[in-house]
């Protein structure tokens, strides 16, 4: 059994996987990984289950020293990071100028839509910023796209205007707005699928895949979708299960060596 960490700039979220799938999973805000009661909230949720490796990606460096004493001291098992160099065992090629700049939680999702859906095939996370990530026909990553989270656009607004209120994302059927909630709804709601779908038309254009499989995932994915036809399934579990195969796979290069 493993303990598999996402550590995003916002929230850490953690599943308990094994050889097959992820089990369960729960999240926390990633600041709180300096709170001393974190790793008895992580122990609650591993429960009477025997972990026998922790496995992680981060794109939150304060946080990696936490998940290393987490392992090393505290569980006394082996520590696995999905980074450039690790997601190789997954045989996910890299085709990018700089591999280590790639966001390592990028690296997992490109790794698990690859594993479900073939190639090509396009990722977009819905966390702070919205990422798009590409894997070609070749099965290589080849880069992506980044674009403000929704939640940073509508708090862009709040935080700049003396007026513009902080407002709750959510569904509006509406297209003129009778109120400013209702107006900056329509534009964060209506207006960031209108991104979304355009950004996926060109990327179908580009990898010449009129076909191309579109997974969503990342907080706002179920709600940005019901939107897009374009995005073919929300995988809310996805980040951690392209963690989850690339640790299995050098657990299995390991075992055969």
């Amino acid at each position: 059994m493993m303990l598999i960490f996402d550590i995003g700039n916002t929230h850490t979220n953690v599943g308990l996987g094994n050889g097959r799938r992820i089990l369960k999973d729960f999240h926390f805000p990633t600041c709180d990984w300096k709170e001393t009661s974190t790793p008895e909230l992580i122990g609650e949720f591993q429960g009477s289950h025997k972990v026998d490796l922790v496995a992680f990606a981060s794109v939150q460096p304060k946080a990696d020293r936490h998940i290393r004493r987490l392992a090393t001291r505290i569980l006394r098992v082996p520590l696995f990071e999905l980074n450039a160099e690790t997601a190789s065992l997954a045989g996910l090629k890299i085709d990018y100028p700089n591999p280590a700049t790639i966001g390592a939680d990028r690296l997992a999702n490109a790794i698990a839509a690859r594993k479900a859906f073939g190639a090509p095939v396009v990722v977009v996370d819905f966390g702070t910023a919205v990422t798009f990530d590409v894997v070609d026909k070749r099965g290589c990553y080849a880069g992506g796209i980044i674009a403000p989270g929704l939640n940073a656009m509508t708090d862009y607004l709040h935080d700049k205007t003396a007026l513009l209120p902080r407002i709750e994302i959510r569904e509006t059927r509406k297209v003129v707005g009778k109120s400013t909630t209702e107006a900056m709804l329509i534009g964060a709601v209506k207006g960031y699928r209108g991104m979304i779908h355009r950004l996926i038309e060109e990327l179908e254009t580009t990898l010449k895949a009129p076909a191309l499989p579109v997974i969503a995932t990342g907080g706002y994915a179920r709600l940005i979708a019901k939107g897009v036809p374009r995005i073919k399934k929300v995988a809310p579990l996805l980040t951690l299960e392209g963690i989850r195969l690339a640790a299995l796979s050098k657990q299995s290069r390991e075992s055969a060596s």
